[in-house]
């Protein structure tokens, strides 16, 4: 063989191997992100080439799936009451990626979820019928809730404090998910949602933290009564009023001048929401331990998955002691969801554990067989936040606030609650109409029943002057304690 040619074999080996290579490359590699990429129409057509799994509330589904006409994705999403369960759900949309539950359990919904295969479908490469997502949430609670908050823009949630089971999230307004699910439809319905300045698509009750205003006083309170800095709820406070905010001439008042607040035990600071109590009361702390109170409630927590991912409620660091003060009534920097308000609460009322909140039950297969199970008794997820002593004297104040303070508009007959009211600032020099807040727990005197709840409202008709977390979210708390302690 002359020269050239053994060249050119070798060339030409070379450029076999090459291809082989390549070949290997996209068929082991490149193959899956092709095969998964959401511009691959056939993962479109092959998803919704039959009917998807279904999202349980209560024993029935919540969700279904209907024929199309003139289309390659043969079946499309439909929705029972899906405004109501919007927060729950998300949607399965032919033209947008799915959201919440529908996001979280895509795979085990339209039968690609490895836990669905039997030995059949890994040897022939079927697609697995698809399973099933029952959830914890109370029909009744989230009605409750949702009826309550009306045509105000706000967003509740209920805890069982003892399982962790969420038993409500409601976000209003609210939207119709059946508006996303077809891809001949669901482009006009988008453009009208995100253009919406009242924000439907956004989860209020879990993505949208906002100051938490007195509410968080309970956290401070917490962290005086672990600390040792009092003794209990009706020790004497040091606590000047009015406080001026260290390093300023700007003095924290109170929304009722003419409450005692000077020098107030927690019980009646709490009571009256004194804000020269626990601004002073922060600072005697410290940022430091404040924190890291608020942290062991759940806040600086930015993997809490419900299993939707829940945003993060921050207490900020870094501060000053005039900051330090203003984080000390929920403000400043602090921010807080529904959800974590609810955890709050849930944490006092379970004799200061807090039981890691979740709003899946289980999966299941097609054949109704569990396939992971969130309800098997597992205490993992559980953290003891604060001694039982010290959730007992909360106990005691906020069920205080309740019958003789500023939470009256949730007493309910037959049962205990404890709660806190919040009214916080909004906008530069409160110039915008504040937050109202109210965050509880109840329990039913005759079965010893417990829920938990926080609701916020963001944005109502009523007056700047009737704003408040005992006037608007209140009321909302108490019809849903009543469902959940029937």
């Amino acid at each position: 063989m002359n020269k050239t040619i053994r060249r050119a074999s070798v060339f030409a080996l070379l450029l076999v191997l090459a291809l082989l290579v390549r070949a290997t490359w996209v068929q082991f590699y490149d193959g899956k992100a092709l095969a998964d990429d959401n511009d691959n129409r056939r993962n479109a057509i092959a998803t919704y080439s039959r009917p998807l799994g279904n999202i349980i509330v209560a024993g029935n589904a919540i969700t279904g799936s209907a024929r199309t006409k003139g289309s390659d994705l043969a079946y499309k999403r439909t929705y029972t009451d899906g405004r109501l369960y919007a927060a729950v759900t998300g949607y399965a949309s032919q033209a947008y990626a799915p959201t919440q539950l529908e996001g979280v359990y895509h795979d085990l919904l339209n039968g690609t979820d490895p836990g669905l295969r039997t030995v059949l479908d890994t040897v022939t490469g079927e697609r697995a019928d698809p399973g099933d997502v029952v959830t914890t949430i109370d029909p009744a609670v989230q009605k409750a809730a949702y009826r309550a908050l009306g045509d105000n823009k706000g967003a509740a949630v209920a805890l069982d404090p003892r399982t962790g089971r969420i038993l409500a999230v409601v976000s209003t307004p609210s939207y119709d998910p059946s508006a996303l699910t077809d891809a001949n439809t669901a482009g006009a319905a988008w453009k009208r949602l995100t253009a919406d300045p009242q924000k439907p698509l956004t989860n209020r009750a879990l993505r949208q933290p906002l100051p938490p205003g007195s509410t968080f006083k309970l956290v401070v309170a917490a962290a005086a009564l672990e600390d040792g800095l009092y003794r209990n709820v009706d020790q004497h406070t040091d606590s000047p009023d009015p406080y001026t905010l260290p390093g300023t001439v700007q003095e924290l008042s109170n929304e009722n001048r003419s409450a005692p607040c000077r020098n107030a035990p927690i019980r009646v600071a709490l009571q009256y929401s004194c804000n020269n109590v626990f601004g002073h009361m922060a600072v005697q702390l410290g940022q430091d331990k404040v924190r890291a109170m608020a942290e062991r409630f759940g806040f600086n927590d930015d993997e809490r998955d419900v299993p939707v991912r829940a945003y993060a409620s921050l207490y900020p660091s870094g501060m000053d002691k005039a900051q330090t003060a203003l984080s000390g009534i929920g403000q400043f920097d602090v921010t807080a969801t529904p959800l974590q308000m609810a955890m709050v609460s849930a944490a006092i009322a379970d004799g200061g554990k807090l039981v890691a909140p979740h709003m899946v039950s289980r999966t299941t297969d097609a054949g109704g067989d569990v396939v992971k199970n969130y309800d098997d008794g597992d205490d993992a997820g559980t953290e003891q936040v604060v001694s039982a002593a010290t959730a007992e004297q909360l106990r005691s104040a906020m069920e205080t606030v309740v019958k003789e303070g500023t939470g009256t508009n949730a007493l309910i007959d037959g049962v205990t609650v404890g709660g806190k009211t919040g009214t916080a600032q909004h906008g530069e020099n409160n110039s915008k109409t504040p937050y109202a807040w109210f965050t509880s727990y109840g329990k039913s005197d005759s079965d010893g029943k417990e829920v938990a709840v926080a609701v916020m409202v963001e944005q109502s008709d009523a007056a700047r002057s009737e704003v408040s977390g005992n006037g608007l979210a209140a009321p909302v708390a108490r019809a849903m304690m009543r469902a959940a302690l029937k």
